[in-house]
């Protein structure tokens, strides 16, 4: 079996940023199907039939035959199922898509301090879950994407700032109505925080492709260099 080629470290390097991107694809895309489950079960949306089953054995406190509705208690379980893996999906999908945009920050802003880093490298927590790490990228002079890459950052940064302000909110004894307000309207906003991370990653998977344009084309230099010097001289007339 031929050996496979060892990767050069811009490119595993990228493929673990890509593989960052598949990972948040794909919590995103189980979120998507889970909140499409919620509301095909939405009481709102259908009516449950009326048919009734009886339950031998069982009586109402009236002494009459005791029945149930199948169909409504069907609805009752599936929707809370899909709400609870709606849930668990909402936050495998943040904390990819945070992965994936602090990953990435890494990387660009690792190459740029002059490392060569082959792969994303996270610490963890307790759990030996990859933590994400900061959000910052250097300015990058001549990217033409540089303002949107920043936007995406200062939305990143609000929504973050959200969520933060009503986990503390929530974690006080008392809370007036004013703050009660005021945690509502944050934790509305905060629930964009996955979707603003990610779209940040694109961005910065974008700049990251920008800022390994010259160790590649170094590399191809070197590579260049090395063929020519393996390459037999022709001999002189």
């Amino acid at each position: 079996m031929p050996r496979k080629r060892e990767q050069y470290w811009t490119e595993s390097l990228f493929d673990s940023v890509y593989a960052l991107y598949e990972t948040a694809t794909e919590y995103r895309t189980a979120l998507g199907a889970a909140q499409l489950a919620v509301s095909s079960v939405d009481y709102d949306r259908r009516r449950t039939h009326e048919g009734r089953i009886g339950i031998e054995g069982r009586t109402t406190v009236h002494g009459r035959p005791f029945t149930t509705a199948p169909h409504d208690r069907a609805l009752h379980l599936l929707s809370r199922t899909y709400r609870d893996t709606e849930t668990k999906m909402r936050g495998h999908f943040e904390d990819s898509a945070l992965l994936y945009a602090s990953g990435t920050a890494w990387a660009i802003r690792t190459v740029l301090e002059g490392g060569t880093p082959p792969v994303v490298a996270f610490q963890v927590d307790e759990d030996r879950s990859p933590v994400p790490r900061g959000m910052t990228i250097p300015p990058l002079d001549r990217y033409a994407g540089a303002t949107a890459l920043t936007a995406a950052y200062e939305e990143v940064v609000r929504r973050a700032g959200a969520s933060e302000y009503a986990e503390d909110l929530a974690g006080r004894d008392y809370v007036s109505e004013h703050e009660a307000g005021e945690m509502h309207a944050a934790i509305d906003v905060a629930e964009g925080l996955a979707g603003a991370a990610f779209a940040y990653g694109l961005l910065a998977q974008r700049a990251l492709s920008f800022v390994l344009l010259e160790p590649r084309r170094a590399r191809e230099r070197e590579l260049a260099a090395a063929w020519a010097d393996s390459t037999p001289s022709e001999p002189s007339a």
